[in-house]
């Protein structure tokens, strides 16, 4: 009896660990149907971010879908910043960690902005190099 009390714990997070890893696998592949209608992509666990030519759509990622998705214009947007712990950081001087990482798309219409959650810093300045040099294009 004592063996059974020992090993009913260990079978219930084997089940428990099978069944998050179920929802992680239902939320990728949700995300790749969706991504492969975009020129790029990105997924992590915090938000699905797609470009395609100077259109940006963005959402959260979940088991049943994507959810929140919002899409505007690269042609709206003024600015691009990297935010780490809602602080401004420069793209070629990144910071080695952060709780809270974001790209913030500032419009010039409004003083509206989006911002965009990234779970690794490199990831979002590798974003924000592209579409800052993007943004550019369209300016120019």
């Amino acid at each position: 009896m004592e063996r059974g009390l020992f090993w009913l714990p260990l079978l219930i997070i084997f089940f428990w660990l099978a069944w998050q890893g179920s929802k992680e696998y239902q939320k990728v592949e949700a995300y790749r149907t969706w991504a492969e209608q975009f020129d790029r992509a990105k997924y992590d666990i915090y938000a699905v971010l797609g470009q395609k030519d100077n259109s940006i759509t963005w959402g959260k990622p979940t088991a049943k879908g994507l959810i929140q998705l919002q899409t505007f214009s690269l042609v709206d947007v003024q600015e691009i910043q990297l935010l780490v712990d809602e602080k401004v950081v420069d793209i070629n001087l990144l910071p080695n960690k952060g709780r809270s990482i974001e790209l913030e798309f500032i419009f010039s219409e409004s003083d509206k902005s989006v911002k965009v959650p990234f779970t690794e810093i490199p990831l979002a300045a590798e974003w924000g190099k592209f579409l800052q040099g993007a943004l550019q294009n369209i300016h120019r």
